[in-house]
């Protein structure tokens, strides 16, 4: 679609992204009457502007204060896992999670196969919003061994999962991980303040001890404008 035949709003989108591109995170943007009279637009139009940048995470609104530019995406190599807290610290970003549900439960079957259970068994499983400056980044769900149940008295909102297993004497060491997309449904559109549709990164991982025993089985599904993964790889020059 050409530029003449783009729809208002995405003309308006097109010039606030090359603005925002230039600027620096949190520096304000104009509000929706700015747009209005210089755009010779109507408040409906500018309006439709401004939402499908901020569902594209890249502003944010802050009511009776205005419009201001988000944060890059936070970033994170592949091949590390970092605690989510401390990525967010290392960033210059104010961590903090939401608990959705912490609870004892029946595991499931793939639940039994990779964390190494016995038919039947039951499970830990943790449910919070990870936020960054109090965005939404990551809805994480997190199943941990039946006999890790002591983990139910800890406060996961406001305390470290990780730091809780070490006082357990399970010290996550290494792990699998892999990536996948998916978009949000109606829960992850409540939950993560995005549209339903919303392109999702998905990473699922499982997390061994100091003993080669699976202790954290976890799938943590980012909104893909807010998070971002690197990967570092070598190219195979054994064929074509």
């Amino acid at each position: 679609m050409s530029a003449d035949f783009a729809p208002r709003y995405h003309q308006i989108e097109q010039v606030l992204r090359g603005r925002i591109a230039q600027q620096r995170a949190h520096d304000p943007l104009p509000s929706e009457n700015d747009l209005c009279a210089e755009f010779g637009v109507s408040r409906m139009t500018a309006r439709a502007a401004l939402q499908g940048l901020v569902a594209e995470g890249l502003i944010y609104r802050v009511s009776g204060r205005g419009t201001f530019v988000s944060e890059p995406p936070a970033r994170r190599r592949a091949e590390n896992l970092v605690r989510f807290s401390e990525e967010m610290r290392r960033r210059g970003r104010v961590p903090s999670s939401k608990l959705i549900s912490s609870e004892s439960r029946k595991a499931q079957a793939d639940e039994i196969h990779r964390l190494r259970l016995t038919d039947p068994a039951q499970v830990v499983a943790v449910t919070r919003i990870r936020l960054a400056d109090e965005i939404p980044v990551a809805l994480e769900r997190a199943v941990f061994p039946g006999e890790l149940s002591a983990l139910l008295e800890m406060d996961a909102a406001t305390h470290s999962i990780h730091e809780a297993l070490v006082s357990l004497g399970r010290y996550p060491q290494r792990g699998y991980s892999s990536i996948g997309a998916d978009i949000a449904g109606d829960l992850e559109s409540h939950l993560l303040g995005i549209p339903t549709g919303s392109a999702l990164l998905i990473e699922k991982r499982l997390i061994l001890d100091q003993d080669d025993r699976p202790i954290e089985l976890t799938e943590s599904r980012y909104v893909s404008s807010r998070y971002v993964l690197d990967v570092a790889f070598e190219v195979d020059a054994s064929g074509e």
